[in-house]
C-alpha cells in the first residue's frame, strides 16, 4: 500500500511540475510579445512577487493538510513547492534588479537603505536561500535536528514577505489582505497544535 503511495506520489509530481512552471513561461511569453502593458517590467516584479508569496502558502499548507487528511503524502509536495516559491522570487529580485534598476548599483544600494519593502524583501530572500539550499535529503541527514530548526525560519521569512507586500503600497490592501489571511490561518493552525502538544492532548 505504501509503495502504491509512493508510485502515485511520484507520478503526480511529472504533472504538478509543469503547472508550476506555467504561470512563469506565461508571464515570460507575455513579455516576449509585448503583452504585459505599458510597464512589462514592473507587471514581471509584480506578478513573480505574487506567485513566490502564493508557492509559500501552498508550501505552508502541506503540514495542515497532512494531519487533517491523516496523509502522510502532502509532505512529499513540500519541498517542490518551497523550491519553486524560491525561484519565483529570484525572478522577482532578478527582474527588480535588472529590468527596473538596469543593475544600476548605487540607486539600487539606496533603495536597500531608505524602502521599508525593499529591506523586508531582501531580509526574506536571505532566509529563503539557505532554506533552498539545505532541502535535500542529504543535507537533512546531515544536519539532522538542527534541519528542524533551520527550516522553521519559514515562519518569520513568511511574515517578512507579507510585510514586503503590506509596504508595496501600490498594490493596494485589497491585494493583500486574502494573503495574510491566509497565512494568519496557517501559523495560527500551528501555534493550536503546539499548545496540545505542550498540554499533552495529542
Amino acid at each position: 500500500m505504501k509503495k502504491i503511495a509512493r508510485d502515485w506520489v511520484a507520478v503526480s509530481k511529472v504533472v504538478v511540475l509543469p503547472l508550476l512552471l506555467l504561470p512563469l513561461c506565461m508571464l515570460l511569453a507575455a513579455g516576449l510579445g509585448n503583452q504585459l502593458g505599458p510597464d512589462p517590467a514592473k507587471a514581471l516584479v509584480d506578478q513573480t512577487g505574487l506567485w513566490a508569496m502564493r508557492l509559500l502558502l501552498l508550501c505552508l499548507a502541506m503540514t495542515p493538510l497532512r494531519h487533517i487528511t491523516r496523509r502522510n503524502f502532502w509532505g512529499r509536495y513540500r519541498r517542490m513547492l518551497g523550491l519553486f516559491a524560491l525561484l519565483y522570487a529570484l525572478v522577482h529580485v532578478c527582474s527588480y534588479v535588472f529590468l527596473l534598476f538596469g543593475a544600476h548599483w548605487s540607486e539600487l544600494l539606496a533603495e536597500l537603505t531608505k524602502r521599508p519593502y525593499v529591506i523586508a524583501g531582501s531580509a526574506a530572500l536571505l532566509l529563503m536561500l539557505p532554506l533552498g539550499f539545505t532541502s535535500t535529503r542529504s543535507w537533512q541527514r546531515r544536519l539532522r535536528y538542527r534541519w528542524v530548526q533551520l527550516h522553521r525560519l519559514i515562519y518569520p521569512l513568511s511574515l517578512l514577505v507579507l510585510l514586503h507586500f503590506f509596504w508595496v503600497k501600490k498594490l493596494g490592501i485589497q491585494s493583500v489582505w486574502p494573503y495574510a489571511l491566509t497565512l494568519f490561518c496557517l501559523l495560527g493552525v500551528r501555534l493550536w497544535w503546539f499548545f496540545r502538544q505542550s498540554a499533552g492532548l495529542v
